[in-house]
């Protein structure tokens, strides 16, 4: 398919609320395409529509072992938990902050056929579809950060992490 440019802070239409998807149609199917590769080559975990300048809640989801998850119309029907942690964005490159989100999260969504499905997750996938998801509300993480690590920050926790 084809790679979409990412929208990054500052661009409007990323502080605004997604429409539902009502077409299931190879218009979506191609959205879903370009999404999927423009979130490979861009080494993310997870992109929202609004991300590629689309006001439609469709996001995609590197599950890692699984592959990709595309999850349209999605809603969370279940969390418990409590994890804290690094969070960046590729609509904000180069920026890190401290997020706590919920441990564990299930969804409901639609597949790009329209079909409804569950789909859950703990640790990292948790915490990107709880970041995907308020994308679809305009909202970035950096509204939720408890606070944005600085360079020097950021060079330390990942040298750290190295040593472990």
């Amino acid at each position: 398919m084809a790679l979409r440019n990412i929208v990054t802070e500052g661009d409007s239409v990323l502080t605004k609320v997604s429409r539902p998807v009502t077409k299931f149609d190879r218009r979506l199917h191609v959205l879903l395409d370009d999404m999927t590769d423009t979130l490979v080559d861009a080494g993310g975990v997870g992109l929202a529509a609004p991300q590629v300048g689309v006001l439609r809640r469709a996001v995609v989801v590197d599950t890692g072992e699984d592959g990709i998850l595309e999850l349209i119309n999605p809603e969370i029907i279940e969390e418990s938990g409590e994890q804290t942690g690094l969070e960046g964005c590729l609509s904000v490159p180069g920026k890190y902050g401290i997020v706590t989100r919920p441990n564990y999260v299930k969804v409901r969504a639609q597949d790009r056929d329209g079909n409804w499905f569950e789909a859950e997750g703990e640790e990292l996938i948790a915490r990107c579809f709880c970041h995907e998801l308020a994308h679809l509300e305009g909202q970035l993480y950096t509204a939720v950060a408890e606070r944005m690590l600085t360079p020097e920050e950021l060079k330390a926790m990942m040298e750290e992490d190295e040593d472990q």
